[in-house]
């Protein structure tokens, strides 16, 4: 079975990934920058080719965008399902802090605490928890 890993393409990869591993209780565990590839122009050294942030058996990829400014869009959510409402209430509020809830974290008629939020970098969430 293949794992998937979201790869977010970011305006400052590295302060997106701080922000969500603060969110999230995670840290980041690798960064490769441009520097690495043989004549690089200096203006691109710095930038990040490839971030890896993890938090339990959450993987983020993520990249400076180079080539274009990043647009979100619709069509495409992360979601996070936790076994405990506490630590998916706490990972919401934290999600939402400077971006806008869509949807409030409550009870919904299927049993599960559910929440909708946009971050603010553009990127959506559903945060769930475990059927009751």
């Amino acid at each position: 079975m293949a794992k998937l890993y979201p790869y977010i393409y970011c305006e400052n990869a590295r302060e997106q990934a701080a922000f969500y591993a603060q969110a999230l209780g995670g840290r980041i565990v690798g960064i490769q920058t441009f520097a690495e590839i043989p004549n690089v122009s200096d203006e691109m050294k710095d930038k990040v080719m490839h971030l890896v942030m993890q938090t339990s058996d959450l993987v983020l990829f993520m990249a400076d965008s180079v080539s274009e400014p990043v647009q979100r869009g619709g069509g495409l959510d992360l979601g996070l399902e936790y076994k405990i409402e506490q630590e998916a209430r706490q990972v919401f509020e934290s999600l939402s802090q400077g971006g806008s809830v869509i949807m409030p974290f409550q009870k919904m008629f299927w049993g599960s605490m559910f929440g909708r939020l946009q971050d603010p970098y553009g990127v959506f969430w559903q945060i769930v928890t475990e059927p009751s």
